[in-house]
């Protein structure tokens, strides 16, 4: 070990725990996402690829409060968007979505999320491929998972044919992603990923659910 002059390995080795545990505190408080809901909010969450687009298209639903987003359905602790990558945490890119109840339905949500990605294309979302960008619709109870499998079972047997492969997984923990994250889409315009693939599907997703809208503010 390299120490510098008029440094001796202890001290080296209290600098390095020291720097460890900060980057830990900065990681955490980089996780700390601040949610503004209403008593009645629910959470519902969904994975379908890249998380900006998945929450700028949530976002833009009537009912809709706010959607963060995170990693889930993986087997590791506090995933990092450099660890889902290398496609071993099991955890995929996923949105939390804080919505109103009585404003829009859980069957609704689960509408967008199927009506906002290819059901049918396993571990990814064109241009993104590995099983962080798999689909997955989650589950907290079991009515949610009955609606869920219903609205597979239609969908099969109305136009997918049986070709399916979202995956329906109980919600056991959700991580929220790096702040950088967060609101990406509407942040970051000018991104090249943004304005090929990202603004692109929510348009495609806004002429497809035009009733489902939050009414434009002027």
């Amino acid at each position: 070990m390299k120490i510098f002059k008029g440094v001796t390995v202890f001290t080296a080795v209290v600098l390095a725990v020291t720097l460890l545990s900060f980057s830990q505190k900065k990681e955490e408080k980089l996780k700390e996402v601040s949610v503004e809901t209403s008593s009645e909010t629910k959470v519902a969450y969904f994975a379908s690829g890249c998380f900006w687009c998945v929450e700028a298209i949530f976002e833009s639903v009537n009912g809709v409060e706010e959607a963060v987003s995170g990693y889930a359905g993986g087997h590791t602790k506090n995933p990092t968007y450099k660890t889902i990558g290398t496609g071993r945490t099991g955890h995929a890119e996923s949105v939390a979505v804080y919505y109103n109840p009585k404003k829009v339905s859980f069957q609704t949500l689960v509408t967008v999320f199927f009506g906002s990605h290819d059901p049918t294309t396993k571990n990814g979302q064109h241009p993104d491929y590995g099983s962080q960008y798999r689909s997955i619709a989650f589950y907290k109870t079991q009515e949610e998972k009955q609606i869920i499998e219903n609205t597979i079972k239609k969908l099969n047997e109305d136009m997918y044919h049986g070709k399916i492969v979202t995956e329906v997984k109980k919600m056991e923990k959700f991580y929220p992603a790096e702040e950088y994250h967060q609101n990406y889409e509407r942040l970051h315009p000018e991104n090249p990923y943004v304005q090929k693939v990202s603004i692109p599907r929510l348009n495609r997703f806004k002429r497809k659910f035009p009733e489902l809208l939050k009414k434009e503010k002027h």
